[in-house]
């Protein structure tokens, strides 16, 4: 059931739990995490890069594909497709497309332009029953070519964010793309206590979420975060099931070369991923 974000989040923000954002790649990605996500009972969000759009040839392409593997599928559990970094000019490509979610990325703007391209985008989803994210603070790591080195977000500027009707809000707090360095400071409670105090009900969104221990992701949810972001686990685990499969030998048996074969331990993995992040954040049977 293809739905914005909005309901999920406040209620995830209400009940002290978060909703996983999975960024989904291909068929293969959004199907497991499609029907994980009614296997659990949970509301979830499918997550694409601008970068993983143009792989599989456009928005209108993955819009088109997971509307109808929603339907085929017969998911009744809360879906929402959402743009995730998206640039201005995305965003107008994803609401063309009919995506139920976007967001904006203004981070590397100057404050007063990051409001001014929120404020007007804010309008504009609203009016087509959008929701859309907005993001204060660097996340660091790369994503999509745009590096970031994790940089705190401001509590105030964040206000001013918030206050344009944005209806989740990234913030930098530490946080990285990716793998995170043996060096990593962690993530900075006391900013994300301080966004909080000054955001109120806004749901927080905590991107980079693969590779942050549990506590500190229970506590993240503790302090408001409504929404985790998860990609590279996803990633990892699918590469590491392939290879398995391929090391074993079991592409060169009977018909194991069959990409519905050699794909399905991959696809097997990502869905336990899903599982062990779903109940970690406490999203199932919360659709």
């Amino acid at each position: 059931m293809l739905v914005s974000a909005t309901e999920m989040l406040k209620k995830a923000k209400e009940g002290h739990y978060a909703v996983g954002q999975f960024n989904i790649n291909n068929l293969e990605w959004t199907k497991a995490i499609l029907q994980t996500a009614q296997e659990l009972n949970s509301p979830v969000i499918l997550g694409v890069s601008e970068g993983a759009g143009k792989y599989m040839t456009g928005f209108g392409t993955v819009a088109a594909m997971v509307r109808a593997m929603d339907k085929e599928l017969g998911i009744t559990v809360p879906v929402a497709l959402h743009l995730d970094h998206g640039t201005y000019d995305g965003c107008y490509k994803c609401i063309k497309a009919g995506f139920t979610s976007i967001m904006f990325d203004g981070s590397h703007y100057a404050i007063e332009e990051n409001i001014e391209k929120t404020k007007e985008l804010v309008a504009v989803a609203h009016g087509l029953d959008m929701s859309i994210e907005a993001e204060v603070g660097s996340i660091g790591g790369e994503e999509d070519g745009v590096v970031g080195m994790g940089e705190c977000a401001d509590p105030q500027e964040c206000k001013m964010i918030a206050d344009l009707g944005v209806d989740m809000l990234a913030a930098g707090i530490g946080n990285i793309h990716g793998k995170y360095p043996e060096n990593w400071a962690g993530l900075s409670f006391e900013t994300l206590d301080a966004i909080q105090q000054k955001t109120g009900e806004m749901p927080l969104v905590l991107h980079g979420g693969t590779g942050i221990p549990e506590d500190m992701i229970k506590k993240a949810i503790s302090l408001g975060v409504a929404k985790i972001n998860v990609n590279t686990e996803c990633q990892l685990s699918f590469q590491e099931a392939t290879r398995k499969y391929i090391e074993a030998g079991k592409d060169l048996e009977g018909k194991g070369f069959d990409p519905r074969k050699l794909l399905a331990p991959g696809a097997a993995a990502i869905k336990e991923t899903v599982k062990v992040k779903m109940e970690l954040f406490g999203s199932v049977g919360k659709a």
